[in-house]
């Protein structure tokens, strides 16, 4: 088999790249839409800080199956085709949170959006990694991933100018249209990925998911990488569900609030693209290495913000690192799994770190609602962070750089 008889086109694989972006965009407005509406929601329905904790963790509770169940199919019946399928299901559900009257009919809204939102994420990792030259393959998943933290900051834009208690339906009514007005784009101009296609009938003999991630010395990879999920995500979606009722607890207004929620997506944004174009020109280890050291010093800067100018300055930079550090997550799994795999191990991986974006919201709340003030959380996730920083090492050192930018059209053992 040559080589170039399954790379992708440089105009094909733009588009691909594209059309993930314009879909992450989307992911990102939705995922951060519950934290921009949650004070206008909890003035309607009067809902308890704990109780608000919970409509921020059931959306990720859905992300969880919803990450392993796509990625699993997506090494089945085609990444294009189960990425249709969740942005689908997320757009459906999202105008269906317009419609809830209750807490228990918002959960269940929110659920059913992050199983599509959680099968999507997967997809697009592997759609994004499988279109990209193998030296570009970072930079093309951060691509994408940087349409998160903009879509996140276009949700913040929403509810800064949606006057009155009844403007949070706005940014739902967006999140819902935005992704069922894709869907013919994706059907049209997106094309199955040609390293699936080149597997051919060798699909039907896809390794088990206790194979995909523990067999042929990919156990130690799996690990360390739900480690690193798992630490990033408990931070990073404690800030993102509760860094503007942490700006509002300081006594600033709600539009400051959402112009630092602004700040920490617009921030992301960068750090996503940047940050996993890194990887590619000067390698793995120092990358991700910065990367840790910039997200300690950010949230170091955030706790002891007290204005709202340091209080922007401090989301600033965390988004910088903490959505760039995702980006580069996302990138070395999209990386350290063959073809045939890739789904499998993306899907687990993303699945394992959504218990992450369930516990850190959830347990916020909780100490929240005890009187914790928001100083002390932010302190205490610098612990985690460590422990995050070191699995994405033992990732990094555990393959050469050779390794895990290897494209699978080049090597039969990754098909």
């Amino acid at each position: 088999m040559k080589a170039s008889t399954n790379l992708p086109t440089r105009t094909g694989g733009a588009l691909t790249i594209g059309l993930c972006l314009v879909v992450a965009l989307l992911e990102g407005l939705d995922l951060q839409s519950t934290g921009v509406a949650a004070p206008r929601m909890a003035r309607e329905f009067h809902l308890a800080v704990a109780q608000l904790g919970w409509a921020f963790s059931i959306g990720a509770l859905g992300l969880l199956p919803g990450a392993a169940i796509g990625g699993r199919l997506a090494d089945r019946i085609g990444r294009k085709r189960v990425l249709m399928l969740s942005v689908a299901l997320f757009g459906v559900f999202s105008i269906a949170t317009t419609q809830v009257w209750d807490l228990n009919s918002l959960l269940a809204a929110r659920f059913l959006t992050g199983l599509g939102l959680g099968a999507a994420m997967p997809n697009l990792i592997a759609l994004c990694a499988e279109a990209a030259h193998p030296d570009q393959r970072s930079t093309a998943v951060g691509a994408m991933y940087c349409g998160m933290p903009f879509g996140a900051a276009l949700a913040a834009v929403i509810g800064i100018v949606s006057p009155g208690d009844e403007g949070w339906r706005h940014i739902f009514y967006v999140g819902g249209i935005g992704p069922l007005l894709t869907l013919p784009l994706l059907a049209i101009f997106m094309k199955e990925s040609t390293h699936f296609i080149a597997l051919g009938a060798q699909r039907d003999a896809s390794a088990s998911v206790a194979q995909a991630l523990w067999k042929e010395g990919r156990a130690g990879t799996t690990l360390a990488l739900w480690v690193s999920y798992l630490g990033t995500l408990i931070v990073l979606y404690f800030l993102i569900n509760w860094l503007p009722s942490m700006v509002l607890a300081r006594g600033l207004t709600r539009v400051q609030a959402s112009v630092v929620q602004m700040m920490f997506n617009i921030g992301g944004g960068i750090g996503a693209i940047v940050i996993a174009s890194l990887m590619d020109r000067i390698g793995k280890k120092p990358t991700v290495t910065g990367m840790y050291i910039g997200i300690v010093a950010a949230l170091a800067a955030l706790a002891g913000a007290t204005g709202s100018l340091s209080m922007a300055c401090g989301g600033l930079l965390a988004g910088l690192f903490l959505v760039g550090g995702q980006s580069v997550l996302y990138a070395l799994a999209g990386s350290a799994y063959p073809t045939r795999v890739r789904g499998t191990g993306v899907g687990a991986a993303v699945a394992v770190g959504r218990v992450g974006s369930i516990v850190g919201p959830l347990v916020a709340g909780q100490l929240f609602a005890l009187g914790q003030g928001p100083s002390m959380l932010v302190a205490a996730s610098i612990p985690l962070v460590a422990i995050a920083a070191i699995g994405a090492l033992v990732v990094v050192a555990k393959f050469p750089r050779e390794t895990l930018v290897a494209s699978p059209a080049v090597s039969t053992e990754s098909i």
